[in-house]
This record gives C-alpha cells, structure tokens and sequence, in this order.
C-alpha cells in the first residue's frame, strides 16, 4: 500500500548549499538522506513531497554547516500481508515469475500460479500450463496477494512471495475469462 506520511527531522546543510535557497537546499538533503531507503515502519520510502524547514538554524562548533528542525511528507510503499496488489511479470524463470508491485520485486512461486502442472520454455521464456494452455510471459500482469513479507535486515535483501491461487487472483486476462464465465449463470438464476 502507497503512504503519505508526515515526519520531522533536524537536517544538515551542507555549507556548499548556501548559495541556494533553504527549501531546496532542505530538499536535496532529505532527499539524500531519505530516498531509497528502506524501514520496518516506514517501508520502502520512494520520494519526498513536501517540506516545512525552520530558516532559523543552528551552528555546531567545529561544523561549518547549519542545522535546521524541517517537516516533510514522503510517499513509501508498504506491503502488507494479505493486501491484494496488481505487478507486472518483470522476469520468467523455472522456478516462477517475478512481479513488479510498486517500487520492489515480489516472487510468485510456480507453486502459486495455477492449479495446473506447469513447464518452462527457456528457450521462449515462457511458463506454460499443461492442461489449461495457459501461458505466463514478461509484460503480463497479475492481480495476487501478499503472503509473505520480510525486511532487508544486514545482508538479507528482503523478499515479498505473493500467491495467485485464489478466486480472481492471477493473470488479468485470466480472471476476465472467470469473470464472463459467471456472468451467463448469474444472469439466468436472476431470470428464474
């Protein structure tokens, strides 16, 4: 899920930013100092908004830089388990698929796609369905739940498994397919 989140902070401003005005100054360092990073409470921060900064700062002794209290609001990306997202397929390997869900990568399983034995075409990049037909390729996309999420922690770079094999999870052309099936039943019980 997108957050905007409202923080507050002292920043550093460095003295080779003097001669540009505070808020952009302020920016560039928040910036700097926020941008890509990547937090159990705030997820994954992608950008910063907006910003508040306090032109009264301080001077540190020994720091040639000032010092100045600034509110701002970033905009992050927090997976949270269960939540259903929509990701682009960014990569297609044996073992499942890679969708793209905001601004991170999450792993869907060949194990989660579908209720079908699924084989790999390397040669095509292609994951194939053996009874269905159904077939998974980069540049498709699908609608999944988070089933799984951890943090990078130390070297750990983190990971986000998400799941298809629900009702009106998968491929979105998939789940039209499910959809136009239903609607002919649903129509004929309303006529009786």
């Amino acid at each position: 899920m997108f957050n905007k989140i409202t923080l507050r902070d002292t920043i550093r401003i460095d003295p080779i930013l003097f001669d540009q005005p505070i808020e952009e100054a302020a920016l560039e360092e928040l910036r700097n100092k926020y941008e890509g990073l990547v937090d159990d409470e705030l997820g994954y921060v992608i950008s910063v908004i907006d910003l508040d900064v306090n032109h009264v700062g301080r001077i540190i002794p020994g720091d040639g830089g000032t010092h100045h209290s600034v509110t701002f609001t970033i905009l992050s990306f927090f997976p949270e388990l269960q939540e259903v997202v929509e990701g682009e397929v960014v990569e297609v390997a044996d073992f499942g698929t890679f969708l793209r869900i905001g601004p991170v990568d999450a792993l869907l399983h060949v194990s989660q796609l579908m209720d079908d034995f699924i084989s790999f075409d390397e040669r095509q990049g292609v994951l194939l369905g053996r009874e269905s037909g159904r077939t998974i390729q980069r540049s498709d996309f699908f609608r999944v739940r988070i089933v799984a999420v951890s943090f990078p922690r130390g070297r750990s770079s983190g990971k986000i498994g998400v799941t298809a094999r629900q009702p009106f999870l998968g491929k979105l052309k998939w789940i039209e397919e499910e959809v136009k099936e239903l609607m002919p039943k649903e129509e004929e019980e309303a006529e009786e």
